[in-house]
């Protein structure tokens, strides 16, 4: 038997899933092994999500090497002069 390889899933998707989760958990209703399950799929919904952005985050640093190389990578967030 062969295992498909499905594609990998959206960042938005996985984002939106796992808001979902969060706020399920959130909410404190669930038993304790529906819990347990949420969180480890909420595990795995994050490292999908940090996978993208930091595919996303090397495509960005090629696109400014090809396009003069002499771009200061700053931190999301900080202000530039």
């Amino acid at each position: 038997m062969t295992a498909e390889r499905q594609p990998p899933m959206a960042f938005e998707t996985a984002l939106t899933e796992l808001e979902n989760l969060v706020g399920q958990l959130e909410q404190g209703e669930l038993p304790l092994e529906e819990v347990l399950q949420r969180f480890e799929r909420g595990v795995n919904l994050v490292r999908v999500c940090q996978t993208a952005l930091r595919l996303a985050e090397q495509k960005v640093e090629q696109v400014l090497e090809r396009n003069g190389g002499d771009v200061e990578i700053l931190p999301f967030g900080e202000m530039v002069d």
